[in-house]
């Protein structure tokens, strides 16, 4: 959680801070706020507020901004609600200093410090900024060194002190922090969005070892004071963005992004007809050897896991399991060397699935990650990395980070089917054919994006709906409803469907819109049987259905017809289609798409 950045360079720092905090907010916009330092004066001025980077924006107007070294932070509130005096930075004597992350043990060291009288603020950061101030004597190498001794938890620093203007220290431990130089300083932020198009290489700052932001350099020490070789890497996609484009929200646009996306993802990876791993460097002994596979994940992450344990279990005859990482630690999971781990994680940050996938291969276990930035935490972890290649995901829902999920999951499922010999060269040729058909069909969806926004005012005013489908379907709206609940606060439940007698239906009544996706040929009969039994309770049924489905003796008054594909590949247009469902509802009602409440997009805390 949290966005962080900081400049140093010949630029005026506070528009650029500012600028670079709106492209970080979807980490968090309960508050925010900046410290800048003129080198020349040696003054150092701290501005902040709870609210979001335009309210920032506002208390900082009439400034004179003639700084060009400073740092600044968003925050996503963990210790201490959300206020003005908990927003960062947080002063402590000659220590201004910003913070992503949980510091467990940080009333041990309020206490063993003597910190309390000092403190203006209930947060876990100011207590850092405390011990790290009474450690300063001048040496800031040294000072920071004793601090991160004390700390136990996540943490990324970033810290300027006001003896020392002309220089921005970081150090960090599992959350993240990159750095790169521009073309008139140096930079760092907590996500290479943040880069922006100032970059076009970045660095990702190694842990416990202090990096030194200068006007025209970057230095990287050990904690003994040596310094350390740096390693860069290519900035492969536009960080820039062009802001929302034509689209209202970031959310329309990666959703309208999605057929590019899923071709680049394609790219490179079906050679000749063939699905081929070379690209990503994953080897076909690990893919034939392993007997049981295991998905570590969180929330839409997950439910690409569980799309993809419905294809392995179909096609492969494997079992799998998938886990939700937060819980995988604790429920004393049967891992070895057999079994092969997928870590998936947009950002490559997310905590809970570092931490599962770095207890599996503990256990000897061989791991592939799914994730979308390159130099993350969890590629650097993993022993192979599979890139979605998405792009840049601003809004908090994930919308193409979902899709390219899959669709790389089922690149790794059709190989798998291959080298083990499951697949002949017809069946590997109809499947890489189908994935081939995925960009077109998922488009032929996103140009009824006017019919569907028509669908969704039915659901404007529920307090309350279900989601029902058998199979695959079931899985898809999992995610379908996740959409829904996070963007529009309608209490959204997915339920397979042939439960419905054992005890869901007695919620239905005719207050409570249902949405159901009938895709799967050989469930079809059964899934449209239940919706019928919905519908003579009174509920409204809002139906996504294959075009191939007839359904010649059944009335429904909000259908789509989705485009053909094989069962297994309709999680595609399926998923396109209730993403503009949830959009919808969201912007009718007047809700920010983008940032919905309590939530942030990138979860580094446990």
């Amino acid at each position: 959680m949290c966005g962080i950045v900081g400049y140093n360079g010949a630029r005026p720092v506070t528009d650029f801070l500012l600028d670079a905090l709106e492209l970080l907010e979807y980490r968090g916009y309960d508050s925010a706020g900046l410290a800048t330092i003129n080198a020349e004066t040696g003054r150092t001025k701290l501005r902040k507020c709870a609210g979001r980077v335009a309210d920032l924006r506002k208390v900082c107007e009439n400034d004179k901004k003639q700084a060009t070294c400073g740092i600044g932070h968003t925050r996503w509130a963990t210790h201490g609600g959300v206020s003005d005096e908990n927003a960062h930075p947080h002063r402590q004597g000659n220590v201004l200093l910003v913070h992503n992350g949980i510091v467990e043990n940080y009333e041990e060291l309020r206490d063993h410090f003597m910190l309390s009288k000092d403190l203006k603020s209930e947060t876990d950061t100011e207590v850092v900024a405390g011990v790290l101030n009474r450690y300063y004597d001048g040496d800031p190498h040294k000072a920071i060194a004793q601090t991160v001794k004390h700390l136990k938890g996540t943490f990324a620093l970033v810290i300027i002190f006001d003896d020392i203007p002309d220089v921005i220290y970081a150090i960090r431990n599992v959350s993240p922090i990159v750095a790169a130089r521009t073309e008139d300083g140096t930079m760092l932020a907590s996500d290479v969005a943040a880069l922006g198009s100032h970059a076009t290489e970045y660095m990702v700052v190694p842990e416990y070892q202090i990096v030194e932001l200068h006007k025209d350099d970057i230095k990287v020490f050990d904690l003994k004071g040596k310094e350390q070789k740096t390693e860069f890497l290519e900035i492969d996609w536009d960080t820039s963005r062009d802001g929302k484009g034509k689209y209202p929200f970031y959310m329309e646009k990666e959703i309208m992004e999605q057929p590019e996306a899923l071709q680049a993802t394609l790219d490179h990876r079906i050679v000749d007809g063939h699905i081929d791993l070379s690209f990503d460097g994953v080897p076909d002994d690990v893919l034939q050897n392993c007997e049981r596979i295991c998905v570590v994940a969180c929330g839409t992450a997950m439910h690409a896991g569980l799309i993809a344990k419905a294809i392995v279990q179909s096609k492969l005859q494997m079992l799998m399991d998938v886990e939700y990482a937060s819980e995988f630690m604790y429920s004393n999971p049967v891992i070895d060397e057999k079994t092969l781990v997928l870590a998936i994680s947009q950002s490559g940050e997310t905590i809970d699935t570092l931490e599962a996938l770095k207890y599996a291969r503990k256990k000897g276990a061989k791991s592939v990650a799914v994730i979308n930035v390159k130099g993350s935490s969890i590629a650097r972890e993993s022993d192979y990395v599979m890139y979605t290649v998405a792009g840049p995901e601003i809004a908090v829902a994930s919308t193409k980070a979902y899709t390219t999920q899959v669709e790389t999951l089922m690149l790794l499922i059709g190989r798998m089917a291959k080298v083990r010999g499951i697949f002949d060269d017809a069946a590997e040729k109809e499947y890489v054919d189908n994935m081939l058909q995925i960009p077109a069909k998922l488009k032929e969806v996103l140009n009824k994006k006017h019919d569907i926004h028509k669908i969704a005012r039915k659901l404007l005013e529920a307090k309350d709906a279900f989601m029902l489908g058998r199979g695959l379907d079931y899985s898809i709206l999992l995610e379908g409803a996740l959409k829904l609940k996070e963007i529009s606060y309608i209490h959204t439940e997915a339920y397979a469907s042939g439960e419905l007698k054992h005890g869901t239906i007695a919620l239905i009544t005719e207050d409570t819109p249902v949405v159901a996706v009938v895709t799967q040929e050989k469930l079809k009969d059964k899934e449209l049987s239940n919706i019928r039994e919905v519908q003579s309770r009174g509920a409204s049924v809002v139906l996504f259905v294959r075009e191939s489905i007839s359904m010649a003796d059944a009335e429904y008054a909000d259908v789509l017809l989705l485009p053909d594909m094989a069962d297994e590949f309709m999680v595609f247009p399926a998923a396109a289609a209730l993403q503009l469902l949830a959009y919808y509802v969201s912007m009718d009602r007047g809700l920010d798409v983008d940032k919905p409440r309590n939530l942030a997009k990138v979860v580094t805390v446990e």
